[in-house]
């Protein structure tokens, strides 16, 4: 890179994202490396990464998203890095403006990208993702992943906030099926989450925030408004709350024998 912009290190947690890899490494076109933190895929996630120059593959169990994410900022060369998910991609217009933005003198420390959700190919403008964004660009030196946040990682930043304004776009949903079985995962990391927090397994409780959470979803947040896929979005907002009191009872049990 040349000018006065700083070195970027793109970095990504992957398991199994043949069908993603090799799109979202091209979006790391202008940085300087890549890191690709691995859980061990046994598909071609490996060696179709392994093909790009840049790029340096780092093997780990998968724990929770929070070790792994804190894992690929350990490997970054760079104090500026760009961290994305598989399914994320940069727009022209998003590349430009970060490096604008890395070139600005009064830049701030740590950037949330806003973010257009996708399912099955079409874009979601309602069911609760219109005020969605997450910390995609920042300063490692000053930030990191809370361990204890398994799921939905929470990024800690010591410094300045700025918000981007050209919009990632975030292709989070294939298909229902896939979508399904991804809030499965999050669910059980959630119940895990819950139950270190001293929570305790509810039928009553599971079931009222299940129907809450449909309601939110597909009335109070416009799901209605995005047809068919609203739907579906609020039916698995709604299965989530379930797989976390699920693994939660599941903690309970285990723990008592």
């Amino acid at each position: 890179m040349t000018g006065t912009t700083p070195k970027i290190s793109g970095l990504i947690i992957t398991y199994n994202e043949e069908k993603n890899i090799k799109e979202v490494l091209e979006s790391f076109n202008f940085c300087d490396e890549i890191i690709v933190v691995d859980s061990f895929s046994t598909d071609n996630t490996v060696s179709i990464a392994q093909s790009f120059s840049k790029v340096k593959v780092v093997q780990n169990k998968f724990e929770d998203f929070a070790k792994q994410r804190n894992l690929a900022l350990q490997h970054a060369s760079n104090d500026w890095v760009l961290f994305l998910d598989a399914d994320e991609r940069i727009t022209p217009a998003l590349q430009s403006e970060i490096i604008t933005t890395l070139n600005d003198p009064d830049k701030k420390d740590a950037y949330y990208f806003k973010r257009l959700f996708f399912f099955a190919g079409k874009p979601i403008h309602f069911s609760g993702t219109q005020g969605d964004k997450n910390f995609r660009l920042f300063r490692k030196s000053l930030c990191h992943y809370v361990p204890e946040r398994k799921v939905h990682e929470t990024l800690s930043v010591k410094g300045t906030i700025g918000v981007l304004k050209h919009k990632l776009l975030h292709y989070s949903v294939s298909d229902y099926d896939s979508y399904r079985q991804k809030a499965v995962l999050y669910g059980k990391l959630r119940g895990e989450e819950m139950f270190l927090k001293g929570k305790n397994y509810s039928a009553l409780k599971m079931y009222t925030k299940m129907a809450f959470h449909f309601f939110k979803t597909y009335i109070l947040k416009g799901g209605i408004l995005d047809g068919k896929e609203g739907f579906l979005l609020s039916k698995v907002s709604a299965i989530s709350v379930y797989e976390n009191f699920t693994s939660l009872k599941y903690q309970q049990k285990k723990n008592s024998r």
